[in-house]
Order: structure tokens, then sequence, then C-alpha cells
């Protein structure tokens, strides 16, 4: 006689990653039981509905978790470069840090830089056909394209030194590792403290430089945003370019990569994209986001008290949003594992999260990706990807590929 999975069971079980192997199946799971599962016992609940998740991220009466480093690491360099970032922060003092982010981060940021992407797309296209030509015609895509691409994007517009990209590419993978990494091991954490320092004496004194001696790119003009005469201190200039850093680069590498592997396991969805107008690439990027949810999910918390698809939540409960959940949710989305490139209400996931904390770069993420995808379709549009094993980062909230072999 089989046991079906407790409430207990599952939150537990996500907790300490239990569903890294094969997310989809293991949501679905929690959904079934109840797309707000809630176990007061087990002291938190995890939102796998997209009705339910939307509206926790929209609430007045929930909050981001404040950066909770472990309290014998409270005064590290870890902590201290994560507590200023406005992932962390909610209300009035959110409000003031992203709205002097936001006015660097315009829509005519992302028109000039489509050029650029375009550019650095080519010829990284380039290099990954002369390591396929020297590797049997092979090469890995993370790490000669998924990668390198956000990276230099975010470098430039930050603008940034494009020899420091090999820097900022560890210190993005350090973040994510601070941001929602599980098991990580203790040399791991030290390394993770020393780039911590590293980017801390990095950064310490640009924001005056910056005003003093401004130059293109975001970084000055984050350094130059004023609200009420109030500019963004150093340490919050720090963490905040280190954040557009991070969600910059990860997350778009993992929708890149992924969708790469999904578009070979849907050939007829990619002979569709491979002829698509403009506008069906657009909303063909919007359902690979909602298909991969590159950001599995976010951590939130109860201010007060909260009802929610008529589970009723005590204030001060830990919430686990898992937009994963949410983006294969079957009551919005038919058939919500088919990746259907042209499905209608593709724009309505979560992969971007909603609220007051929507995603700052959508737009560039989803300009990169277009580009991206237009580009190696017209470039490889026989590639395969060989039987392999596939192993993904170990992290709550960033899924992403450790290694893609393509040939092309």
């Amino acid at each position: 006689m089989t046991t079906l999975p407790t409430a207990a069971d599952v939150l537990q079980g996500y907790w300490q990653g239990a569903h890294f192997a094969d997310p989809p199946p293991y949501l679905d799971r929690a959904r079934e039981l109840s797309p707000v599962l809630y176990d007061p016992p087990s002291g938190m609940a995890l939102l796998t509905g997209h009705a339910a998740a939307g509206a926790a991220l929209k609430s007045p009466h929930v909050r981001t978790s404040k950066y909770a480093a472990d309290p014998s690491l409270a005064s590290s360099e870890a902590a201290r470069l994560m507590a200023p970032m406005m992932l962390f922060h909610d209300g009035a003092s959110h409000t003031r840090l992203r709205s002097l982010a936001q006015r660097a981060f315009t829509p005519r940021v992302l028109v000039e830089s489509r050029e650029f992407v375009t550019g650095l797309t080519d010829t990284l296209l380039d290099g990954a056909a002369r390591q396929a030509g020297a590797n049997g015609g092979e090469v890995d895509a993370v790490a000669a394209l998924a990668v390198p691409l956000p990276v230099a994007v975010i470098v430039e517009m930050l603008g940034l030194s494009g020899t420091d990209a090999d820097r900022f590419k560890t210190w993005a993978g350090s973040v994510a590792d601070l941001i929602g990494g599980l098991n990580v091991p203790p040399e791991r954490w030290a390394q993770v403290e020393a780039d911590a320092g590293a980017m801390r004496s990095y950064f310490r004194t640009l924001a005056d430089d910056l005003r003093a001696h401004p130059r293109p790119g975001l970084l000055s003009a984050l350094a130059a945003a004023e609200d009420g005469g109030e500019h963004l201190s150093g340490d919050e200039l720090l963490a905040n370019a280190v954040l557009l850093l991070v969600a910059g680069h990860e997350t778009t590498s993992n929708l890149l990569s992924g969708s790469l592997l999904a578009l070979h396991e849907w050939p007829e969805e990619r002979a569709w994209l491979a002829e698509a107008t403009e506008g069906q690439v657009g909303n063909a990027v919007e359902e690979l986001l909602r298909f991969l949810s590159p950001v599995q999910g976010t951590a939130r918390f109860t201010a007060a008290p909260l009802t929610l698809e008529g589970v009723a939540l005590p204030p001060g409960l830990p919430l686990l949003v898992s937009l994963a959940g949410a983006n294969r949710d079957p009551a919005v989305y038919p058939d919500p594992h088919t990746l259907r490139l042209s499905r209608e209400n593709a724009r309505t996931h979560l992969a971007f999260a909603a609220g007051a904390h929507y995603c700052l770069g959508a737009g560039l993420a989803r300009m990169e990706a277009a580009v991206f995808l237009t580009r190696f379709l017209a470039r490889f549009p026989e590639y395969r990807v060989p039987e392999q094993a596939l192993t993904y980062l170990p992290n709550l909230t960033l899924r992403g590929l450790r290694a893609l072999r393509v040939a092309l």
C-alpha cells in the first residue's frame, strides 16, 4: 500500500530541495494537495497556484524577507553586501531605492542596447562555431553563449570595463549562492565571503568617483540619480549594482540555455519559431519564460492575517512562493507541461514576479532572449542536443544548467 505524501512531507521536501531533479511533478503534487499548502506545525506555506502566488506578490499585507544571514554572520562582508539591496526592502525604503534605479533603466537604454546585443550575439556565435569545429562539431552552449552574452551586456550597460567580465561572472555566482544556495559547503561559503569583500572593495569609492567624473552607463546614472536631493549611498549603489549584475546575468543565462534545450525537445515549436514574425518571437519568449521559470521561486512573509484561496494564514508566516508552480498551473494554462510558443495567455506568467518587486530588468531579458534565439536559429537551424546527463545548480531561487553540449 502506497502512503500518500502529507502537507508536512511536501513542505519539508521542498525546503530541502527534493524538487530539484524534476520540479514540475513535485509542484503538481503540492498543488493537488492545495495551491496554498499550509501545515501549521511546519511553520510555512508553499504557494503553487497562479492566483494565490499573484495575490500574495501584490498584497500590501505581504513583505519580502530581510536578508537573514546566520546570526554569527550578521557582521560578515556577505551580510553587509546584501542588506541594502532593494530585493530585501519594502515600503518607503524600497520605493526610494527602486525609483532611483528605475530612472537609470529607461526604455531608451534598451533601444540603444539592442545593436550592441545583436553584434555581441553574432560574435559569440562565430566563436561557438570555431569551438565546435575544433571539437567534433560540439560546443558547451552554457559556457560559450548563455553565460558570456548577458555578462557582457550588463557589464556594458553598467559602464564597467569589459576586462572585468570574468570577475563579475564569478561574483554573480557567489551572490546567487547568497540568495538561494542550498547545502553550500563551508569552503564555498569562505569563497563567497571573500568575493563579497572583493566586491565591496571594488565599489567602495565608486559612487563619489562617478559623481565627480561621470561616464556612460547605468552606474553613473545610478550614482547621479537623486530623489528630493537624496542620492544612493556608497553601500546602496554597490548592493543594487550587484543586484542588477546578478539579475541581468544569472536569470538570462538560465533562460537562454534552457530555451535551447526546450526547443530541441519540441521540434515543431522550434520550426514555428524559425519562421516567426517579430511579434511572434516576442510571444515565444513569454512562453519560454512561463515554461522554464528561470527564477523558480521567491520568499515572502505575511505582515498581517491573510486569506488566500480560502486558506487563513497567520501574520509572520514565511511564504514560499513557487513561480514555477504558478507558471504550470492547469487552471490558467491548459496542458501546462506542453511548450506552445503561440500560447495566447503566455504573457500572464509570473516569471518576473509581480507587484512592487516586479523585475526591473524584465525588458532587457526579453530583448536579449529575442535577439539571441532569432540569430541562433538563423545561424544553426539544424542544431542538436546530444544525449547527455544534465545537472542543474542546487539553488532554491534560480534554476540553471551547469552545461549543455550542443551539436552545431
